[in-house]
């Protein structure tokens, strides 16, 4: 039943990636090597993997933490990942520059090209720029043939660019509490509000995020943070020098910023003159210039990720010194996890996400508890059960792994059991050959477990009645076919259809078309956005009104390939219209059950649609166009059948009917 799926032509060749040594098990990090727009990509992934795009909060090369690690463990399942870093090309073109990141993946990096400077911390894209951002994302979708993916929002700032393409699910990773940075944008706090009513799913950190997104949220899951374990249990096995000499350490690696309590720095200092403190990290707090008259604390700035091994495996005490606000309260700490990781004593403030690790990590309430807990610390190596102890960190943590975050990701964000349901009611009439194509793009382009089929076949005398029965036992938990003795019309099956329908959307589709990879998704979500909308069509090639567009081939593979970029270029976009022709239509339930059935007077069919539309602007409805979702068209192929006289017979009456009923029709326009 998937002959039919893949309808885009394939405009790129075989691919082939730059290669460096890598080691084993892991795959070696490539030099930075810039490409140009048509980049090879690494052939799509057999099994129907899905593409991830990570619209990231930092470049893929400024600090490896939380993005790259989950970007990286998802490529290393096979999967492909475009990592869109935060930096653009400044440039009046549409497109975007590739690297690529490691050799053997599918992982690249994205620098979108955009006019003028654009900082997503601080900036929202001007409509001109989310032009030119749309247009890049939709030729990235082109050209590497991306059909469905899972779009992983980590900052608010995308969710204007990343939350309306159809063919993709949207995460929206919440790893922090952005409103406690003080670079975020008032705007963006707004945003967030958006994109979590809007997003598939909403992953959080921590307790305290999963219980602020949880009111807005559709659905969350909660995956903490996790180490690289490999790499930083290294640095347990380094022995310590022996010379007694020798001061002990108290370190801290990451960023030093306005979260980091530089005053309770101080004080371990003066506390513990006999110690020296290192630390390790970009500093844009000021802190070293507040702590440059004590001889014994050090700054050494920003280390390369493949080093802070080295710097650990010289800690005798690891510190997490953060002040205690909104913030950190929210946070769920990386660095606990590499620390534990090489069985280290970990000293920090009284952080709610520590609180899972027991008594392994010392957690103060106050300054003078945090330094109590420092004595304590320093002197665990000369108490009895320090090895015990060292071990017992490294145990918990061991299975705390990105590869495991990242397996809980794409189980998450794949689960689609949980998006509302939609029910399609397809009318068939013979031509067996079109209804069989329409139900195998079916199959093939919709990609949620909440969605079922109802075909209503109007008493066909070819094979479609037998066939429909073999459809249907396939998967009868999602195949229904009601089967008529003679023809109800297409009103009286489609008022069948709906009766017996059970979806929260509802869906009129006829057999003569060819549905797009995540055309349901789409129509949904623009129902789902737009409460004031009853009724939406996608675009299509062929149609007798604005909901046409003009799109080169004369195949329905060259069609859809003319069509993809179109779509995707629009996405989030609608076109209101006066009437929905309902080749394809989907309306929330609530509006079936408010306007009721199709009227059947319109027999065998045209002018139900423009009355339904009519009715339901009466309501108080509009009626609107999906711009971002196309579905091929044949255009009338059962009436095609009856021959020219008796089509102008049925439209002359039909007309009539309705004009009696609400006035001089006014003909359809083309857009």
């Amino acid at each position: 039943m998937r002959f039919y799926a893949g309808f885009y032509i394939k405009k790129f060749l075989k691919r082939f990636g730059v290669r460096v040594g890598g080691g084993a098990g892991q795959p070696a990090l490539l030099p930075v090597v810039t490409l140009n727009d048509g980049a090879p990509y690494r052939d799509k992934p057999a099994g129907g993997l899905k593409d991830y795009f990570f619209f990231g909060v930092i470049d893929w090369h400024f600090r490896h933490q939380r993005p790259q690690q989950l970007a990286l463990s998802i490529a290393q399942t096979g999967r492909r990942v475009f990592y869109v870093s935060v930096n653009f090309e400044d440039s009046a073109e549409c497109g975007y520059v590739v690297e690529t990141l490691a050799s053997g993946l599918g992982l690249y990096q994205i620098k979108f090209k955009v006019r003028g400077p654009l900082s997503i911390y601080t900036q929202q894209a001007s409509p001109a720029q989310l032009k030119q951002l749309q247009e890049g994302l939709a030729l990235l979708w082109v050209n590497a043939g991306t059909d469905f993916a899972v779009h992983v929002l980590q900052h608010p700032f995308w969710h204007a660019l990343a939350s309306n393409m159809p063919p993709a699910r949207v995460v929206y990773d919440c790893m922090d509490y952005h409103a406690g940075f003080d670079n975020t944008a008032q705007a963006h706090e707004a945003t967030e509000l958006k994109m979590l009513a809007q997003s598939d799913l909403t992953v959080v950190t921590s307790d305290f995020l999963a219980d602020f997104v949880k009111p807005s949220a559709r659905r969350v899951a909660l995956i903490r943070n996790a180490a690289e374990f490999s790499h930083f249990n290294t640095a347990a096995g380094q022995v310590q020098e022996t010379d007694t000499n020798r001061k002990s350490v108290i370190g801290y690696y990451g960023a030093i910023a306005e979260w980091f309590d530089g005053g309770l720095i101080r004080l371990l200092a003066e506390t513990f003159p006999e110690c020296e403190i290192q630390l390790v990290g970009d500093d844009s707090a000021g802190v070293g210039q507040s702590l440059a008259d004590l001889a014994n604390v050090h700054f050494y700035g920003e280390m390369p990720y493949a080093e802070l091994p080295q710097w650990l495996a010289g800690f005798d005490v690891c510190l997490i010194p953060f002040k205690v606000n909104a913030l950190t309260l929210a946070t769920n700490p990386v660095k606990v996890y590499e620390y534990l990781s090489a069985g280290k004593p970990v000293v920090s403030t009284a952080l709610p996400e520590l609180k899972q690790f027991g008594d392994l990590v010392y957690c103060a309430a106050d300054a003078q508890a945090f330094l109590g807990h420092i004595k304590t610390a320093l002197n665990e190596r000369n108490q009895y059960g320090a090895d015990e102890m060292r071990q017992q960190r490294i145990e918990l943590v061991r299975d705390q792994t990105w590869q495991k975050r990242a397996a809980d990701l794409v189980a998450a964000a794949e689960d689609t059991g949980h998006e509302p349901s939609v029910s399609v009611v397809v009318v068939s009439y013979n031509q067996w050959h079109l209804t069989a194509r329409c139900l195998a793009s079916l199959e093939a382009n919709s990609d949620s477990q909440s969605l079922d089929v109802i075909v209503v076949d109007n008493g066909s005398k070819d094979e479609t009645p037998t066939q429909l029965q073999l459809w249907a036992a396939k998967a009868p938990r999602r195949r229904r076919v009601i089967a008529n003795e003679g023809n109800l019309g297409f009103g009286g099956a489609v008022n069948q259809g709906l009766a017996a329908a059970t979806g929260d959307f509802l869906v009129i589709l006829n057999n003569d078309t060819i549905v797009s990879p995540g055309w349901a998704r789409g129509l949904r979500r623009h129902l789902e956005n737009n409460p004031k909308l009853g009724i939406i069509c996608p675009i299509t090639n062929n149609i007798g009104n604005e909901a046409q567009v003009v799109l080169q081939g004369s195949t329905p593979a060259e069609v859809f390939a003319s069509a993809k970029h179109y779509s995707l270029a629009k996405a989030g976009h609608t076109l209101p219209l006066t009437i929905a022709a309902f080749f394809c239509v989907m309306m929330p339930r609530a509006v079936y059950a408010r306007i009721g059935n199709l009227d059947e007077q319109f027999f065998p069919g045209y002018f139900e649609d423009d009355d339904y539309c009519l009715r339901a602007k009466e309501a108080g409805w509009t009626i609107g166009c999906a711009e971002d979702v196309f579905v091929y068209h044949e255009l009338s192929a059962s009436f095609n059948k009856e021959g020219a006289a008796r089509r102008l017979e049925i439209f002359t009456r039909n007309k009539g009917l309705f004009e009696a009923k609400w006035g001089a029709w006014t003909p359809h326009v083309y857009r």
